[in-house]
């Protein structure tokens, strides 16, 4: 998908939520070890979860701020995670597991970070802004329940 316009980024963001949801659901059921296998469908839901908080933003969205172009302030491929629904996360172990999905929301928010910076109107910035805010929380969020788990 081409990212033109801050209504894009949010579809994208979206898409690359559900996709991740996807990819870690398919795998859950596939993990011989159990404890990682729970741990993918945690974070399964998790991400099922922020693809709704997104889909909101695009409800949401200031109409000036959402058709603001950004194509010139983001790399070509910003995001780079494994989306490819094989056995990719049935292979690693559940500390591997949390280190790609982790990777995958820090890269999220520094991209989110960047684009704040540039963002050109008051809107834009502010919508960004929440973006990122939203993110940060929940990645936040995820590692103590990941932590928990942890625990157990």
């Amino acid at each position: 998908m081409e990212v033109r316009t801050f209504f894009d980024l949010i579809e994208w963001t979206r898409k690359l939520h559900g996709k991740l949801a996807e990819c870690l659901a398919h795998c859950a059921s596939r993990h011989p070890d159990e404890r990682a296998a729970m741990l993918l469908e945690y974070l399964a839901s998790h991400e099922t979860e922020m693809e709704k908080m997104v889909a909101a933003f695009e409800r949401q969205a200031d109409a000036k701020a959402a058709h603001t172009y950004v194509y010139d302030y983001i790399p070509h491929n910003p995001i780079t995670t494994h989306l490819v629904c094989d056995d990719h996360y049935a292979k690693l172990d559940a500390d591997g597991i949390s280190a790609e999905v982790f990777d995958f929301h820090e890269q999220i928010i520094s991209l989110y970070q960047t684009l704040k910076g540039k963002a050109e109107i008051p809107e834009a910035a502010e919508l960004v802004q929440s973006l990122l805010d939203m993110e940060e929380h929940e990645t936040k969020r995820l590692v103590r329940q990941v932590e928990r788990m942890d625990d157990l």
